[in-house]
């Protein structure tokens, strides 16, 4: 079965504006530049994605915004190509709060510090300067607390095209220790 021309074409315009612009770009503001509506949007964005298997790159999608980015498979390349200096790597606070932070997302410092146990004002504040996390709300409870959710550089560290590729949560005792320490923060709280 062959493609549509002008689907496959915008496709590759798709490509070639997400690879000029080296940047997340929102779904609309493409759509409107290549002037689909959401459907032709949805279906050239499937296209995109599967015109780029095999090439080393990939499209990711996190909250409406996409971008081109490499293929995790080849990263060691590109890394060496770069030369890029040697980032810190995050304590383990701080990889144990990012990864609440992506399964619970959005969530609060106050229901983070419950599922941890400590205060993580300082790790959520590095994740922050890393561009890991961002504030993506507030909730609707007394004092409209800070909620936090993973930004596109996690998928880019992660190298998942969307969060829901993260994998399933192991579970040794059965369960889904994560959703009862939440609903226990959330108890708490009241």
């Amino acid at each position: 079965m062959a493609t549509e021309p002008i689907a496959e074409d915008a496709a590759q315009a798709l490509v070639a504006v997400l690879f000029v612009r080296a940047e997340p770009i929102t779904a609309v503001e493409l759509a409107r530049s290549l002037d689909l509506n959401t459907d032709d949007m949805q279906r050239t964005v499937e296209l995109a994605t599967s015109l780029l298997g095999g090439t080393g790159l990939m499209l990711q999608n996190h909250q409406g915004e996409l971008q081109l980015v490499s293929h995790p498979s080849v990263a060691w390349a590109v890394e060496r190509a770069l030369r890029p200096e040697v980032a810190g790597r995050l304590s383990r606070p701080a990889l144990e709060t990012l990864a609440i932070v992506a399964y619970r997302q959005p969530i609060s410092r106050a229901a983070i510090e419950a599922i941890r146990g400590v205060n993580c004002d300082a790790v959520i504040e590095r994740l922050l300067r890393h561009d890991l996390v961002a504030e993506v709300g507030r909730s609707d409870g007394p004092g409209r607390a800070r909620l936090f959710g993973t930004t596109m550089r996690f998928l880019q560290v992660v190298g998942i095209p969307a969060i829901e590729d993260l994998p399933p949560l192991p579970s040794s005792d059965g369960g889904d220790w994560l959703s009862r320490a939440a609903e226990a923060a959330d108890s708490d709280a009241i």
